[in-house]
């Protein structure tokens, strides 16, 4: 499909998306930053962050110098938060050596930032020739030529115009996620519908082919919200790990709660109290957690570990279910 790129090019111009807060720029900061939190992440979500990390962390001197807690602070309810902790370091990487790679090599050797992740960030900074595929454009290249796998690289490679490279980039991924979506795609909007195998062959909900999905196995958790006088005990959670390094409760029996906290925090609590499960799924597995809520009686010894308000608490660096969690906490208190 020789005119495939010329193509997309022409429709980017006149129908694709333009505006975007990290469009318009060749700043490699911004860029990055965008593409690391684009990552299995749709642009409305990502917009409101990216323009907060903006504000805070203006350039990537200001980021390389801010702690984990601060970055995660603001990565909080973005998910896959190793991203996070990858962007820090990656920032730290490129503060030291006085700037961002500008080859596919260098770019690829930050951490967080893959194959697919580094060809857009040359793309769009530096104006290289580099194939992106991330998972918009494999259903893009799946649909319109019918190959999948690991055959998608060469072709991906083989697609890519001589000039223009921005523009293609860009109408590569507008394409995938604003007319070859995965239900209900526009094909009648799509500029290359007249040579898309699939539409051709009547296999457009076959393309890419679908892999079995396993039932996601379950897994249970109990947190004992321990209260005293408006603070909350918070724990960090070790990294790498899920929610590695953000600040989430204590993990503990759901049995003989106050043997526990006296045992573990040198302190009575009243008669523990069972709140409503929480249903949190991840990529690889479900995980239903029981909060189990502990108001302090009493310390048995000066109370150790970190204790916050609960207003400082639902502002910190804490996963989206504790987020949510402090939120009730917050409304009971002010009740």
């Amino acid at each position: 499909m020789p005119a495939f790129a010329p193509k997309l090019v022409r429709w980017q111009r006149r129908h694709g998306r333009h505006g975007l807060p990290w469009q318009g720029t060749r700043d490699p900061y911004r860029i990055w930053l965008a593409e690391v939190m684009l990552q299995q992440t749709q642009v409305a979500a990502v917009i409101p962050y990216y323009e907060r990390f903006l504000t805070r962390f203006p350039d990537v001197g200001a980021l390389a110098e801010a702690s984990e807690d601060e970055v995660l602070q603001l990565w909080s309810g973005l998910g896959y938060y190793a991203r996070g902790r990858n962007l820090h370091a990656a920032a730290r990487r490129v503060a030291s050596r006085g700037g961002f790679p500008d080859s596919m090599e260098g770019l690829s050797a930050l951490p967080g930032v893959g194959r697919s992740t580094a060809a857009a960030i040359a793309a769009f900074a530096f104006g290289r020739r580099a194939a992106i595929l991330d998972g918009n454009v494999k259903r893009v290249l799946a649909r319109c030529f019918g190959v999948e796998g690991d055959a998608q690289w060469p072709l991906a490679e083989r697609l890519l115009p001589r000039r223009d490279i921005e523009t293609y980039t860009q109408a590569l991924m507008d394409l995938g996620a604003t007319v070859c979506t995965r239900l209900n795609p526009g094909c009648s909007r799509c500029p290359v519908a007249k040579d898309c195998v699939a539409l051709r062959e009547d296999r457009v909900a076959e393309l890419p082919s679908r892999r079995q999905r396993k039932a996601l196995p379950l897994k249970r958790a109990n947190w004992i919200v321990l209260l005293h006088q408006g603070s909350v005990h918070l724990q960090r959670r070790p990294s790498p790990g899920i929610w590695g390094g953000l600040w989430s409760f204590p993990e503990g029996p759901a049995r003989d709660v106050q043997s526990f906290c006296k045992r573990e925090f040198s302190c009575l609590v009243a008669t523990p109290r069972r709140m409503p499960v929480i249903e949190h799924g991840f990529t690889h597995y479900r995980l239903n957690v029981l909060p189990i809520r502990c108001q302090v009686r009493k310390f048995l010894a000066e109370p150790h570990g970190v204790w916050l308000e609960l207003e400082e608490a639902a502002r910190a660096a804490v996963p989206a279910p504790v987020r949510t969690l402090l939120a009730g906490l917050l409304l009971d208190q002010a009740a």
